[in-house]
């Protein structure tokens, strides 16, 4: 290849082009900066198939002190496990679950998952202490709703520790499996569509709905009173040992504690569910499972008092 040999004054005006279609392709580069690179395709989520499949083995597990949910937005089990349940049975849910296409989440919380007995105010029967969830009627006969583990220990139904107040009897009872019971109440008078806030205030309670997870809500029992929280969960299974395994429930990180089972969960006028049962206290604070209300009432044919 042969060069043309340039003038002064022509290599002058030479550089000045190169400058210029150099300053150009830097002007265009900056431009285009930041290129775009391509990303990996997520990996697809498991099915809700392949989640009911993850759900199934965590419950045939059998592990008491655990309680699930799947989570479809992550296709993940999320299963919580109190302080009984051991390091080996941890490994025993990471298998069950590893078998299944799902994920999985473990998450530790204090104190020992049991149902609450010890059901808004209380209601007591053969020397128990519940707290009243909902006051609700069919047609012009009252009842009122609470949890289902509570109405199988007796049959009648009292207001006062001392059994001298008659609320009514039992007229249904699911547990497990569920966790709501109803009783008849023995007059109409008792059955007012309020929560007490255990300020001296009531909370009047207009409808029935189910909650979104991340929803603030407000639980009212005979042993703590009021406490407020988020939901953290739906359709949680829990297992309570000695084959007591309820299912479809509402988890939160609400405190309660014994006595305040079959209290109310509530925000604003809004009725979501009955305390079922947790772990923790409201001390150190704990999670917590609801039945919900709708499910309850639907079961029983009742609409809100």
């Amino acid at each position: 290849m042969t060069f043309k040999r340039f003038s002064p004054l022509g290599s002058v005006s030479r550089r000045v082009r190169l400058l210029a279609v150099t300053s150009g392709l830097v002007t265009a580069v900056a431009l285009a900066a930041p290129s775009a690179v391509a990303q990996p395709a997520p990996a697809p989520l498991p099915s809700a198939a392949a989640l009911a499949t993850a759900d199934a083995a965590v419950q045939d597990a059998d592990i008491a002190g655990t309680a699930w949910y799947t989570d479809k937005a992550t296709g993940k089990v999320v299963v919580t496990v109190d302080s009984t349940v051991t390091d080996a049975e941890i490994a025993t849910i990471k298998r069950t679950v590893a078998d299944t296409e799902a994920g999985l989440t473990i998450k530790h919380t204090d104190g020992q998952f049991r149902e609450l007995i010890a059901g808004g105010q209380a209601i007591y029967t053969g020397g128990s202490r519940c707290s009243l969830g909902f006051n609700v009627r069919s047609g012009s006969t009252y009842y009122a709703l609470t949890a289902g583990h509570c109405t199988n220990i007796g049959a009648t139904w009292y207001t006062n520790s001392s059994s001298t107040a008659l609320l009514g009897s039992r007229a249904g009872s699911s547990f497990p499996g569920n966790d709501y019971g109803l009783i008849r109440h023995n007059s109409s008078a008792n059955a007012e569509g309020r929560v007490y806030l255990y300020n001296g205030s009531y909370q009047t309670i207009t409808s029935a709905a189910n909650p979104s997870v991340g929803q603030t809500v407000r639980r009212s029992g005979s042993t703590t009173g009021v406490h407020s929280g988020t939901v953290t969960g739906l359709n949680a299974t829990v297992n309570y040992g000695s084959g007591n395994v309820v299912t479809g429930l509402i988890q939160t990180n609400v405190c309660a504690e014994p006595g305040d089972s079959g209290g109310s969960l509530f925000n604003g006028t809004v009725a979501y569910g009955l305390t079922s049962g947790g772990s923790g206290n409201c001390s150190s604070g704990g999670t917590t499972f609801f039945q919900p209300v709708v499910a309850a009432m639907n079961a029983y044919g009742v609409s809100l008092a």
